[in-house]
């Protein structure tokens, strides 16, 4: 198989991962001046803790949006993405340039409610592919293996998909070193600037108290940064007018090198369609597989 397949799925839950780091609370332990409708950011001078669960809270009522990221994976060397996801129901399509084996190579990936599809210029290169420009990663077919194997071998990606970053920013809220560094400007657009840092220890005390489904995928993103020899997260959170999230930015140090994502946000709650594509144009995964074991 192509080597972009063989790496592409793990690229992409990096990058899905970085930009998408655990949320602490934001509605039920925010004070007032968070939590109240009728306070503006704009008219009233809010702590940062404040800030950022305000903005936390919003995030998490968006039902779709659009972002771009960019950054550095450890282990994959650089990436970008050009993403639109639509949070209910779930489903996303990421466009996505990162380097496999020494060279660039530009992928598009799809996840659908039966799957997770992608796509590349160099699909019809493969003879595997059949000139097909498609390969079709089914979830039925993998939370078999997962039940078999007790790893899914999509490393975490299905699980994904429903993730909100924009929502799960409200991490930043936790760092005891959180501080306001000024007003700046994002692409056009007015913004409060805080960062800080925290180790994710005290991530994982959060997870007292979540209801069950919450605490699961929570724990799988702690665990995904902890694989990656992450014991601390600087992060960067861009808050604009309406009190939303316009850009986050996420660093830290392992042994394979830096991680260091920054993504910056679209539109929001805008309709987003996504379709598989034509079934003339896929090789199923499963279907392959199955086919190698029987000759």
């Amino acid at each position: 198989m192509n080597s972009m397949y063989r790496t592409a799925a793990v690229t992409a839950l990096g990058g899905l991962l970085l930009c998408s780091t655990v949320a602490c609370s934001s509605s039920d332990t925010a004070d007032s001046a968070s939590s109240s409708p009728s306070v503006s950011s704009s008219s009233v001078e809010m702590t940062p803790v404040a800030a950022i669960k305000r903005a936390a809270g919003k995030n998490e009522k968006i039902t779709s949006l659009s972002y771009t990221m960019e950054g550095k994976v450890p282990g994959e060397g650089a990436v970008s993405g050009d993403v639109a996801m639509s949070v209910k129901p779930p489903a996303m399509r990421m466009k996505m340039t990162g380097e496999s084996e020494g060279e660039k190579e530009e992928i598009e990936i799809l996840l659908t409610s039966d799957g997770m599809y992608m796509g590349g210029d160099s699909a019809a290169a493969d003879p595997e592919m059949n000139g097909k420009r498609w390969i079709k990663f089914p979830f039925d077919s993998f939370d078999k293996a997962t039940a078999e194997t007790g790893e899914n071998p999509l490393g975490g990606l299905s699980s994904q998909v429903d993730r909100n970053p924009a929502a799960e920013s409200g991490a930043l809220a936790l760092a005891e070193d959180l501080k306001k560094v000024g007003e700046e400007t994002v692409d056009g657009v007015k913004t409060t600037h805080y960062t800080g840092s925290l180790p994710l220890s005290a991530m994982k005390a959060e997870l007292k108290g979540l209801d069950a489904e919450t605490k699961k995928k929570r724990e799988k993103s702690l665990k995904a940064y902890e694989d990656m020899g992450i014991d601390k997260l600087t992060m960067d959170m861009w808050i604009d007018g309406d009190d939303l999230t316009k850009q986050f930015r996420t660093r830290g140090t392992t042994k394979s090198g830096p991680l260091d994502m920054t993504v910056k946000f679209g539109e929001y709650n805008k309709p987003v369609e996504i379709k598989a594509p034509p079934a003339s144009e896929v090789v199923d995964l499963a279907e392959m597989m199955n086919g190698a074991e029987a000759s």
